[in-house]
Formats: structure tokens, sequence, C-alpha cells
């Protein structure tokens, strides 16, 4: 089968079809899927349909792939299940959270530098949609006054942030259960090893530094309508044995709403991310 490559959006992505299974463990497959990352923030391949193996192949060939916390699916400690199944994964229970924009390991040292995302099996009822954002492309097209503004502004990230999307008004037990996460703190404004600037936000940023908790808030709020606009966003349809890739420091995503009973089941590995330049 023949190799075709075309771009999604004027900012956003490209979808790769004729490249399937262990067809991708290949360094040259690996060194163009860098490139492609660099350019458009999101790479697609279509009907991939790649095993595990391969998917963890794959994964350190474009960099460090990070062991799952309490293991991954079994033989595979780099390969996390993406359910809200409780039964396939003790995580199911916080997967509504992930039905808003955010950026994957906020609440780590450093964040996840990609995550590499395939469809096991796709929501029967159409639901399950991700939506991928382009804070490159975002922060690019603000003002250069709210630019300089940004600078050396500093967000604190915390699971807790992000549940409370969910469960507004939560128990003592389930605060406490969040709180036991660590809350990370982090530049808004994310300059790559290669210079590049992206923004660091989403549903973990729960606050500014040295700002009052509503004007913070209120900054947060824009910045991240601003972002979700139309123009800077991809929404990606799944077909089963879909492999998608993204620059998780450049790109905010989210999954659209999908029933707790749905058969939807994603396999994930996620690569060690690399520290902002001060």
């Amino acid at each position: 089968m023949s190799v075709t490559v075309a771009e999604l959006t004027p900012t956003t992505g490209v979808q790769i079809t004729g490249l399937s299974g262990h067809r991708l463990v290949d360094k040259a497959v690996a060194e163009e899927c860098r490139l492609a990352l660099d350019r458009r923030g999101v790479v697609v391949y279509r009907e991939a349909d790649i095993s595990d193996s391969d998917l963890v192949a794959f994964s350190r060939l474009l960099g460090q792939a990070v062991p799952i916390p309490n293991g991954g699916v079994p033989e595979h400690p780099e390969v996390q299940a993406i359910t809200r199944d409780p039964s396939k994964s003790r995580l199911a229970a916080y997967r509504e959270a992930t039905f808003f924009w955010h950026i994957d390991g906020t609440t780590s040292e450093v964040p996840d530098r990609a995550t590499l995302l395939t469809a096991r099996r796709v929501d029967g009822g159409g639901g399950g949609d991700t939506e991928f954002a382009n804070t490159y492309a975002a922060y690019e097209a603000l003002p250069d006054a709210e630019r300089a503004e940004l600078d050396g502004v500093r967000v604190v990230h915390s699971f807790a942030a992000s549940q409370l999307h969910v469960t507004p008004d939560p128990t003592p037990k389930e605060r406490a259960a969040w709180d036991r996460n660590p809350a990370r703190e982090h530049p808004l404004v994310w300059t790559h090893q290669d210079g590049r600037t992206s923004m660091l936000i989403g549903t973990t940023a729960g606050e500014v530094v040295g700002m009052e908790q509503e004007s913070g808030r209120a900054l947060l709020d824009r910045l991240l309508q601003w972002t979700a606009q139309p123009r800077f966003t991809l929404r990606h349809q799944w077909h089963q044995g879909d492999l998608v890739i993204w620059d998780n420091t450049g790109m905010l995503h989210r999954a659209l709403p999908y029933e707790q009973t749905s058969s939807r089941l994603m396999h994930r590995t996620s690569l060690a991310g690399e520290e902002a330049i001060a």
C-alpha cells in the first residue's frame, strides 16, 4: 500500500495512511514523525493496527517511554488502558475530567513531552472523538502587549483543579484523595528546547502565582477560551486501529463525552518530558 500524507487544518495536524503494524517500528518513520510533530503538533496514522509491543517499540524510537505507576497492561508496563470501565482501569472513575481541555502530566515535575494513543475499540454511539487545541498558534496570535504581560507568569497545576470541573462540591474524603496527588508550579509560557513557545494551561491550572484567585482565574479562563477557537483546533474522529501522537506541551486535548458503559478502549504511552528553558 502506498503511503499518503495530508495536512488537516491550516495550523494543526497531519494524517498518514498506508503505514501500519510493525512497519511503524522503523528509525526513518520515527524521524519523519518527529519532524511532523514539530511542524504540525498532531500526527494521525489512520488504521495503524499497532500491537502493544510495537507501540512500546515505536515510542522508544521517539523518546523515553514512561512506565505507568503501579503497572500498565499485562506484559507492557509502559502501556495504560484508557476506559471508563472500572474492570479494566483503576482510574476509570476519573476519566470524566478528560472531557475538559487539559495537558497530560502537569502534576509531574516535568509534563510529558508527547502522548501516543491508539484505538483498541471505538465508541459505538459516536462519542469519544478527541479534540486538540494548538497553544503554539494561539500564543503566536496574541497581541504583542499581551504576550509581554505573560512573560514570567507561573501557574499552579493540580489534580484537584481538574476534578473540581466534574465534582464542584466534593466530600472531605474525595478532596483528601485528590490532594494526595502533588500540585506543581510551571511557567505559563513554555519555551521549548528548540526555542518554540506554547502555553501550559487547561483544567489542571488552578491558580496564578502572586495573583488574587478571581483575577488569576479570569486570566486562565480567557486564555483557554482564546486557544479553543476553531482556527486553532482539530477534531479527530476515531477509527478502530488509529494511532494518534501529539506534542503534549504544545497541544491541549479533550475527549468528547462518552458514556460510562461505552466500549471505547484506548491504549496509551507517554514520552518523558523536557524542561522548559527558563
